[in-house]
């Protein structure tokens, strides 16, 4: 009989959170406990090509088919189990995440399987190596606040309401003022926090990209937004290693209407 592997992955679902667990079955001939090279070397590639920072524990489980004894069955299940499990200690798996080595024993044919009978033997001699792994990590996307939050995460956007310029101009409005106010009483209290301040612009043709500030006279509109905002953190004692500054021009609308386009927000960094 050809001796092969499958690979199915389960999904267990408890009350508090989903372990997931992958299997790898090896199948063995008749009243054998031999393993080939081949079925050694697919085993151990199995495992090593699992993410090994996920593997929780290993279980290595034994059969055997409903023919003979069961105490002869439960001793070849156990020894089809242990040759499984010396040859993966053999490759440099650790021994401790192996949590259990049992023989299972045989498995019983309910009375009315009667077609393919020998498949159904053949898939009950086997080893199934049980991987539990733990759960992926939650995958979080950053979002836009209008303030700053208890928990950040990096990219996420702190638009202030306020924080909204003149056209043409660089200059904080006092409403502007108010708001960062605010925030800088807060980056005062969440000090690990980190930012980029970033400037934008509307009203300019798609090829220009940039505006001129009407103070400067220079096409760099977005740029001086977000130093004006730079700086006058800097005035309400935010450190400057925390910050930078850059302008975007147009290249990023709101999408709420052209004056929302003449802004500065913050995007996280760092927590």
């Amino acid at each position: 009989m050809l001796k092969f592997l499958k690979i199915l992955p389960l999904l267990v679902c408890g009350m508090a959170f989903a372990q997931e667990e992958v299997v790898q079955s090896v199948y063995f001939q008749f009243d054998k406990a031999t393993l080939d090279e081949k079925q050694a070397t697919e085993v151990i590639s199995f495992i090593r090509k699992t993410d090994s920072t996920r593997i929780e524990s290993v279980q290595i489980f034994g059969y055997c088919d409903d023919i003979g004894k069961d105490d002869y069955n439960r001793k070849l299940s156990t020894k089809r189990a242990t040759i499984i499990k010396d040859k993966l200690i053999e490759s440099g798996i650790k021994n401790k995440i192996i949590v259990t080595i049992e023989g299972k024993g045989r498995v019983m044919i309910d009375d009315d399987v009667v077609e393919n009978l020998p498949e159904v033997r053949s898939k009950n001699r086997r080893v199934d190596v049980v991987l539990n792994l733990k759960p992926l990590p939650k995958i979080e996307i950053p979002g836009f606040f209008t303030s700053i939050q208890k928990k950040h995460i990096v990219g996420d956007h702190i638009y202030l309401e306020n924080l909204l310029f003149d056209r043409g101009s660089s200059k904080l409005t006092t409403k502007s003022k108010a708001d960062l106010d605010k925030l800088a009483r807060l980056l005062q209290k969440y000090k690990t926090l980190e930012f980029e301040i970033q400037g934008h612009v509307c009203c300019v043709p798609p090829y220009q990209k940039e505006a001129i500030d009407m103070d400067t006279k220079k096409r760099q509109l977005s740029s001086n937004r977000a130093q004006s905002v730079y700086k006058y953190l800097i005035s309400k004692r935010i450190a400057k290693t925390r910050m930078t500054f850059k302008g975007y021009g147009n290249t990023v609308p709101l999408g709420k209407g052209t004056e929302y386009d003449r802004r500065v927000e913050l995007v996280i960094t760092k927590i």
